[in-house]
């Protein structure tokens, strides 16, 4: 009787287990099912929006025929690019354009709006890359210092110079870098980005807003780490401070500010509007700024979208990767 109740166990074990696997699938499906379901209503938002709003600064096309241009060539224009269709036909028709990421041509040039926008990316890339590596290099260390004893009068004296440092907005903290290092020292450009020496106002102008801010929260998230049972544990099998900082409270400190990391990476994506206007940083912040002016409505259009999906692309992997990494939200939505 035991053998034929062991049997039935086991095989009762086996189908379960089929099940339970398809069940663990489906469950770690369904944050990218809700991800998905956001970047659809992100989609049909941001492209009515634009549609409805960007016309109202201007007619486009009185734009593009010109000042001068006679009433009959600007109804020409209407009738070419179909300016002159019921609002719901233009609506459709820009829609299936943005699927297609064709925004038409610039206004400006003549190029294709998205060709516009993609050769000013990879200037923006390389300046989010340089400011959040050195972001990184910098605050991670320093928060860690400032936490581990953050009662110590040096620690203190640090803290409150990362305080100072957080209200202090990072386009003047530029311009003080260009006065003292371009104009009076003479050691580096303050203009474009063809050098590597003009890499470095720019970097440390974006670094000294983000720094303070990511080290305050590592800061905060070791001296709490420090409090927790495993760290008492460790300490009571005679681990040294610096094994107890650096292999138990900074790597959870870390997780803890992973989000922050994903939000200040996505908000240089989005174009450091200020930073690259001051050092002539040929960026898509730059760009938003000489196209909106000129009422250069297709490559204004193109700029949104791909802010837009660089922005949530960067949330959606930072989302994800924290649920990854942190077994205690893996079963919330």
């Amino acid at each position: 009787m035991s053998e034929i109740s062991s049997t039935a166990k086991l095989t009762t074990d086996a189908g379960a287990s089929p099940a339970r696997s398809r069940a663990e699938a489906l469950g770690a499906l369904v944050p990218i099912a809700l991800k998905l379901r956001d970047l659809v209503v992100l989609l049909l938002a941001l492209v009515t929006l634009l549609f409805v709003l960007l016309p109202l600064a201007g007619d486009p096309a009185q734009v593009m025929a010109g000042m001068d241009a006679t009433p009959a060539q600007i109804d020409a224009i209407r009738a070419k690019y179909g300016f002159d269709q019921p609002w719901w036909v233009q609506y459709f028709r820009y829609w299936g354009n943005v699927l297609q990421f064709d925004f038409g041509e610039s206004l400006a040039s003549g190029q294709p709006a998205m060709e516009v926008v993609l050769t000013h990316l990879p200037a923006t890339l390389l300046l989010t890359f340089l400011a959040m590596g050195f972001t990184i290099a910098v605050s991670v260390p320093l928060g860690a210092w400032l936490g581990f004893r953050p009662d110590a009068v040096t620690r203190r004296i640090g803290a409150w110079l990362v305080f100072f440092f957080q209200g202090v907005p990072g386009f003047v903290f530029g311009l003080v870098l260009i006065q003292i290092f371009a104009v009076n020292l003479r050691w580096v450009p303050s203009l474009g980005y063809e050098t590597p020496a003009a890499w470095i106002l720019p970097t440390l102008a974006l670094s000294a807003f983000l720094v303070p801010k990511l080290t305050r929260v590592v800061a905060a998230n070791v001296a709490e780490a420090m409090r927790e049972d495993y760290v008492r544990t460790a300490r009571a099998f005679g681990a040294t401070r610096r094994e107890i900082l650096w292999r138990h409270a900074l790597p959870n400190a870390l997780l803890g500010a992973a989000a922050l990391i994903g939000t200040q990476f996505a908000f240089l994506l989005s174009g450091t509007v200020i930073i690259e206007r001051i050092f002539s940083w040929p960026g898509i912040g730059w760009l938003l700024i000489e196209r909106t002016q000129t009422l250069d409505f297709p490559v204004v259009q193109a700029l949104a979208m791909l802010i837009a999906l660089m922005v949530f692309a960067v949330n959606t992997i930072t989302d994800l990767s924290f649920r990854y990494l942190d077994p205690r939200i893996k079963g919330t939505n």
